[in-house]
């Protein structure tokens, strides 16, 4: 069930690569609205003028970003692994610790994902804007949310992916994050 080409496996493939290359795509976005910027504020001589609100825009773009990631890395394993002590232990400590850590990354993603989205709640009923453009505040919640919600749920699969090889006795695929 908890095999990467599995329906579920290949399912929660698609969805965090899907959240990635949205994140990618507002990523790319900003960046170009952020050029724009700078580049009328060079010219404010020549009578151009930088985008009105450009910076709120990338204060939730870049918060979107942020959280549409996290569930690619997540499952790709491609965080950054600290393993000074844990190398010179056996390969069932090791996937003792990574069974662990995949809870302890579930319990944070799921806390994050409640938390976002009461604060999203939150802050749709008191009308809260920003203050240039008046975009209101619960639609960057909203989009961080959309994020963590998936981050929790390649979260569940990946504890999943990670118990069943241990019961199994077998080392998941090496990771393709740094390893210091």
């Amino acid at each position: 069930m908890f095999q990467d080409g599995s329906p579920l496996g290949r399912a929660i493939y698609g969805l965090a690569k899907a959240t990635a290359l949205a994140g990618g795509i507002a990523l790319l976005g900003l960046v170009v609205l952020v050029v724009v910027s700078v580049f009328g504020r060079a010219f404010i001589w020549a009578g151009l003028r930088p985008v009105y609100g450009d910076y709120e825009l990338v204060e939730k773009g870049v918060g979107f970003a942020i959280f549409a990631f996290l569930p690619w890395a997540h499952l790709t394993r491609s965080h950054a692994l600290v393993t000074l002590i844990t190398d010179r232990f056996g390969d069932a400590v090791n996937r003792v610790i990574l069974v662990i850590t995949d809870v302890m990354m579930l319990a944070a993603s799921s806390f994050i994902a409640w938390r976002l989205y009461y604060g999203m709640l939150d802050k749709f009923a008191y009308g809260e804007t920003t203050l240039m453009l008046r975009i209101p505040l619960g639609w960057g919640y909203m989009a961080g949310f959309a994020g963590a919600l998936v981050f929790a749920i390649v979260s569940v699969y990946v504890l999943g992916r990670s118990l069943s090889a241990a019961i199994r006795g077998e080392n998941e695929p090496s990771a393709q994050g740094a390893h210091l």
